[in-house]
């Protein structure tokens, strides 16, 4: 079982690291995965709440379970309410800064006039104890985090800043005294040497740098989360419910499933349901990524927060609540950003250790300097810049921020991660194996050849197959009825209509024998020319199943079904292979029919004849030459999906394969996977430039500090440049980690067309196989405006991207000029 927890009082790595290790130890607990970046905890298995919530606090920081406290001020659970207190602390600090620079530097060290304290040295260095303490009182947070974690035995960062500028004070106050008793004893003039001896400055500084860094480190983390909250906010408030005949308007969360809602063009789908009736495009883009509206018709399903463009819909509710689509992409991001990358335990171990060292670094560096004989000031000095400029928070931003852009980045283009885990690994894929229908080919038969016989005309044949396949149920007769359909053609009326297994089919029209089946079948009947015969035999070569129809004793030709291969398989298949890996097709389909279609898409190997369990055993052995991405959609490739390092489902599939599987894409299209591995390997190469930043920040600056370069060179750093530095440590890792946001997936080319060419959609009537739609789009490219036509005979689509301004006239013409209509 999982459960999910806020967690509070967290300030750095150290502090998610003592979290994790007090949980883990909790009995029952298998796994725990605590995020610094959302302040959120993932606990796997059978512990009781209350046990881990106790385990939380005894740690010294704060637990609930997620949702059980709603989010302060507002509904929104990601709303950023650290930026405006860091920032009111800051300008605050500001303020009282300035004064304390003027007295202590502008005055002390450049002679500016201070009418009120001049000639007291003592009074100077009172009015620098106040001001100082003003500042630390308003980032007292500091000192209340890190005092309390040394409490609880887990120094963290707080621990560090506030140890550095309560040093910096103490020391100061002791300066402040013995420069009191040297003026009572000596007079003005003698005590105002000690006057250097202030590092008051630097108490004020280090928690108001601190400060700013917080600032500048929340304000980037809170655009890691904009793909989640922009999701979130696309959920309705409100449905148009039918009851009793009358429409009523309740909010979203109150549909349950069976209720029949209505949605007018321009609104969003307040939950997922099947269309009842009215016709529709759907803008699915805010799911999906994908920017063409769907047309959508009775037993179509609809999405939540989907855009009706057009048609008036009614619709049955059939997923609400936390089951709908949208919520479960949202669950998806989300606990992709709460789970960690197998990649982040260096930094987990390092940071479960990193504050201790670092205490103990800064009181070796000043004993060294006293022992070298430098001035107690010198000395402590040095121990205070170590403990300042020390950064945990860089180690336990390093992952998470890249995991949480990465997972919003996908999600925007359709392609979800369900954990960190799987974000890595896909990264890691060396070889990806692709089930064959319905990941490489459409998962249904459609019509791609028409072979009439001589005197007889396409639109002839395919009446007559209508005519014959209309009653039977197999899929390939499904696939000639839908073709007669989309050229406008009627079923008849037959008679005697008689399904003879395994062979073909026979009735009566128009008082002549009807027949149709496969070429032996229909050799026993009438004569088939050895011309067609060869067409026949080139055509099965390909995959295809070609089927012969006769009437009254007269052959009337042959039409080819096949499983028809989706438009970018091939391309997609391509760029896998240019990214260096090793394509596998896996099929339950005969050899010859899998070695056709995978030599027309270009894999590197194709296993066929395999069922589930051969499935799973083909990715075991696969395994063998490094880690595999299994991509399917069907029931039977669940067990493959499981057994692959990263199993990819095709949203379109079923939910077997979807919850077996570690990465979904919405839009069934090959090339998604592509840009799954591209964007995953992107995010490794982002994570892996945060964690060198972060360890070598602190390999460098830590020693730097302690004044390793003061006696070769006599370069050294105040406390204050010290909290400067580490206040921007953070702020860089998060900003770089943001770059992924920049990310082009699809390529260069692709997505410069996205952003300067116009795209059209034309719907085409009559288009009938893979022959139309080649010539529409052949006609449509030869024109000079047009730099691409995407055509779809299944779907009377194409879609046109222009690189120069077409009216619609001459796109409709072009069309028709190749004997198909346009129809909008």
């Amino acid at each position: 079982m999982m459960e999910r927890y806020d967690v509070t009082g967290m300030s750095c790595a150290a502090c998610s690291a003592r979290v994790e290790k007090a949980v883990s130890a909790v009995e029952g607990v298998t796994a725990c995965s605590v995020s610094l970046l959302t302040n959120s905890m993932t606990v796997e298995g059978a512990a009781e709440p209350q046990a881990v919530i106790r385990a939380v606090e005894q740690a010294g920081y704060g637990a609930s379970r997620k949702g059980e406290k709603p989010a302060a001020g507002g509904k929104d659970p990601l709303a950023d309410r650290e930026t405006p207190v860091l920032r009111r602390r800051f300008f605050l600090s500001l303020g009282f800064l300035a004064v304390l620079m003027y007295v202590s530097t502008g005055h002390v060290m450049w002679g500016w006039p201070l009418p009120f304290l001049a000639g007291d040295p003592t009074a100077i260095g009172v009015a620098q104890l106040v001001i100082s303490v003003a500042v630390m009182v308003i980032n007292r947070q500091f000192f209340l985090s890190g005092t309390r974690a040394v409490l609880h035995r887990a120094p963290n960062m707080d621990t560090l800043v506030a140890l550095g500028s309560a040093a910096s004070l103490g020391y100061s106050v002791w300066a402040l005294v013995a420069m009191a008793l040297e003026q009572t004893a000596r007079g003005a003039q003698s005590a105002a040497v000690y006057l250097h001896e202030f590092y008051f400055e630097s108490a004020a500084m280090i928690p108001a740098l601190i400060t700013l860094g917080k600032l500048l480190e929340a304000r980037s983390k809170g655009k890691t989360t904009d793909a989640l909250r922009s999701l979130m906010a696309l959920a309705p408030e409100t449905a148009c419910l039918v009851r009793d005949g009358a429409e009523v308007t309740v909010p979203a969360a109150e549909v349950r499933q069976g209720d029949v809602f209505r949605v007018r063009p321009g609104e969003r789908v307040p939950v997922d349901g099947v269309v009842l009736s009215g016709e529709s495009a759907v803008d699915e883009s805010a799911l999906t990524g994908e920017s063409v509206p769907v047309d959508k018709a009775a037993g179509d399903t609809v999405s939540a927060a989907t855009v009706n463009r057009s048609g008036f819909l009614e619709c049955e509710a059939s997923r609400v609540g936390e089951d709908t689509t949208l919520a479960r992409i949202i669950r998806m991001v989300s606990d992709a950003a709460s789970t960690k990358a197998p990649i982040a335990k260096i930094a987990d171990r390092v940071a479960g250790v990193f504050v201790p060292v670092v205490i103990a670094v800064a009181v070796v560096a000043a004993a060294i300097w006293l022992g070298l004989g430098h001035r107690t000031g010198f000395a402590v000095a040095r121990g205070i810049s170590v403990l300042v400029i020390s950064c945990p928070c860089a180690l336990g931003l390093a992952t998470p921020v890249a995991i949480m852009v990465s997972s919003g980045v996908g999600a925007r283009n359709g392609i979800l991660f369900k954990n960190a885990v799987a974000i890595e690994q896909t990264g890691r894929v060396r070889t990806v194996a692709l089930d064959k229908t319905g990941t490489i080919t459409q998962g249904k038969p459609a019509v791609t050849d028409l072979l009439p016989a001589d005197g007889v005309s396409e639109r002839e044949l395919l009446a007559c197959a209508c005519s014959l396949e209309v009653k039977s149920e197999h899929p390939l007769a499904a696939a000639v009825v839908e073709a007669a359909r989309q050229a406008g053609i009627e079923a008849r009326e037959v008679e005697n209509f008689e399904a003879r297994a395994g062979r073909g089919l026979t009735a009566v029209l128009d008082d002549a024998l009807l027949a149709g089946g496969s070429m032996d079948y229909i050799a026993c009947t009438v004569p088939v020319p050895e011309k067609l015969r060869a067409a026949a035999r080139e055509l099965a070569g390909q995959g295809k199943t070609p089927l012969f129809f006769a009437r009254g004793g007269t052959l009337l030709g042959a039409i080819a079904v096949a499983d028809v291969m989706k438009e970018d398989s091939p391309a997609a298949i391509r760029r896998l292979r240019d990214m260096g890996l090793r394509v596998v097709m896996l099929t339950g389909d005969n050899e010859a029919t899998a070695r056709a279609i995978g030599a027309q898409a270009g894999v590197d190997e194709v296993i066929a004849g395999v069922l589930p369990e051969g499935k799973q055993a083909a990715i075991a052995r696969l395994r063998e030459d490094g880690a595999v991405a299994m991509v399917g959609d069907g029931i039977n490739d669940a067990p493959a999906l499981t057994a692959a390092d990263v199993g990819i489902a095709i949203g379109a599939g079923t939910d077997v394969a979807i919850d077996a599987a570690d990465v979904v894409v919405m839009n069934s299209r090959l090339s998604d996977v592509a840009a799954a591995v591209a964007l995953s390997r992107k995010t490794l190469r982002n994570i892996r430039q945060n964690l060198f930043w972060a360890f070598f920040y602190n390999a460098i600056c830590i020693p730097l500090a302690a004044g390793a370069l003061i006696i070769p060179f006599g370069i050294r750093l105040s406390p204050t440049l010290s909290a400067a530095a580490m206040s921007m440590s953070s702020v860089c890792v998060v900003t770089n980690a943001l770059r992924l946001n920049f990310v082009k997936l699809y390529g260069e080319k692709k997505g410069k067309e996205q952003k300067n060419m116009e795209k059209k959609t034309l719907k085409i009537k009559g288009m009938m196989c893979i022959h139309c739609s080649g010539r529409v789009k052949a006609a449509l490219e030869a024109l000079g405006e047009v730099e691409t036509a995407e055509v779809s005979h299944e779907q009377g689509t194409a879609v046109v991207t222009l690189r120069a301004p077409v009216s619609d006239e001459v796109l409709v013409k072009t069309v028709e000029a190749q004997g198909y209509r346009v129809v909008g």
